[in-house]
């Protein structure tokens, strides 16, 4: 059966696909005993959930040994996703609730995703340089970027420099306030055509 992943990235491997049409089934059976996702939503979990993750790989595509970070990745979104994308890119995933670092870790290892290292902790307490630093679902930007300043690597060798990457929804007028000279926002529905990206939205913050 064709995933939702290969519809819009059809040049995948068979372990990626293998990866991919693994996920729904594993987040059901963990989002049933650990909830991670709204249990109204689980039902939509390959368009709102992993198609909605891998936006990110539509707006910049990572080289070869890019360290990415997931902030409060929750049950691993957009991380995991991410990873199976781009399997030569390491991705850290952190969340302050240890029980959703326990979905992380049991999903990576059912799916064998070697390259994400999961951690229940803060960003506050998490040190490392990191070229990306990507959110969904965080808490607004400038307090954001306030808490993650210090993870950022200064070398940049992507072709989009080193930054920030959120995955946001509806009016960003506000929260943008204090970027708006600085921030790039892509509709990702200009690269998704599904209702439901109508109003979501990729925001870059360079470094």
């Amino acid at each position: 059966m064709t995933t939702i992943a290969e519809k819009y990235f059809p040049s995948l491997t068979d372990e990626q696909r293998r990866q991919f049409s693994l996920l729904p089934s594993l987040y059901r059976e963990w989002n049933d005993r650990i909830n991670v996702i709204s249990r109204k939503d689980i039902d939509n979990f390959e368009i709102n959930h992993l198609l909605h993750s891998l936006a990110i790989a539509r707006f910049i595509s990572f080289l070869p040994g890019t360290a990415v970070i997931d902030i409060g990745t929750g049950g691993g979104l957009p991380g995991i996703p991410l990873a199976i994308l781009f399997p030569e890119v390491r991705f850290t995933l952190i969340d302050s609730v240890a029980k959703k670092i326990r979905v992380v870790n049991e999903i990576t290892a059912a799916a064998a995703i070697g390259n994400v290292l999961a951690r229940s902790v803060r960003s506050e307490e998490t040190s490392g340089e990191y070229d990306f630093i990507i959110g969904r679902a965080v808490t607004e930007m400038e307090q954001f970027v306030k808490i993650t300043r210090h993870l950022s690597s200064a070398r940049s060798f992507n072709a989009v420099k080193n930054g920030w990457i959120f995955l946001k929804g509806g009016d960003l007028d506000r929260e943008l306030r204090p970027f708006r000279s600085s921030a790039s926002i892509v509709p990702i529905s200009s690269w998704f055509d599904e209702p439901y990206f109508e109003t979501k939205k990729i925001v870059y913050l360079s470094r």
